[in-house]
């Protein structure tokens, strides 16, 4: 159980990795919040790269908490979510600047958790927070152990709570974890964060 745990008032960035059956877990993760996460928060969601993502105004109409695409060369804002477009990496550099690529796929895919994740853990070290929620494939595994590498924190949806196990379980084989949580208790725990009164 999550109670009582919250994220490192240290922690600078939250980084979050879905695939298949995750498509939903923004949705179940945001949708009660009242406000963003007191960090900037990041998610790779692996979408179709021959269709317009309606990922960002899907959520949004379920949530308060301010969703957009990421945009190249942004800076990034604590409260708000931004998620990797369709087809591009989505990238971290230096002064929380958000970066797009079209860089070959990883895994596969791209956008790729390994590469936002690899980027996080870089430019942030010890204050990246790493989450992996639900999807097929490795992908987040390497990426989770280069934030573990660099002193972070990964946390890890339980796989036997996850509609598609693969990542989690990947992750878990891969690099060391530091929570194994159902998606209600990762929710629970990211809303803690938050400063007294900015949830209800």
């Amino acid at each position: 159980m999550a109670a009582g745990l919250t994220i490192d008032e240290s922690c600078a960035v939250v980084a979050i990795a879905a695939s298949a059956g995750g498509v939903f877990a923004p949705l179940e993760l945001f949708g009660s919040f009242t406000a963003g996460p007191p960090m900037p928060t990041l998610v790779v969601q692996h979408l179709s790269p021959r269709h317009r993502t309606l990922l960002d105004t899907t959520v949004q109409r379920r949530t308060r908490v301010p969703i957009a695409l990421a945009r190249d060369g942004e800076e990034v804002e604590a409260g708000r979510v931004c998620l990797a477009p369709p087809d591009r990496h989505l990238l971290i550099g230096p002064g929380g600047t958000l970066e797009l690529s079209d860089a070959e796929r990883v895994n596969r895919v791209r956008p790729a958790a390994d590469r936002l994740f690899t980027s996080v853990a870089g430019i942030y070290g010890d204050r990246a927070w790493a989450f992996v929620l639900s999807g097929t494939g490795r992908d987040g595994a390497v990426g989770a152990r280069a934030v573990k590498d660099r002193g972070g924190t990964v946390v890890v949806r339980d796989p036997d709570s996850a509609d598609h196990s693969g990542m989690p379980r990947a992750t878990l084989e891969f690099s060391a974890v530091d929570h194994v949580l159902s998606l209600h208790d990762i929710e629970s725990m990211i809303r803690a964060s938050a400063r007294p009164g900015e949830q209800t």
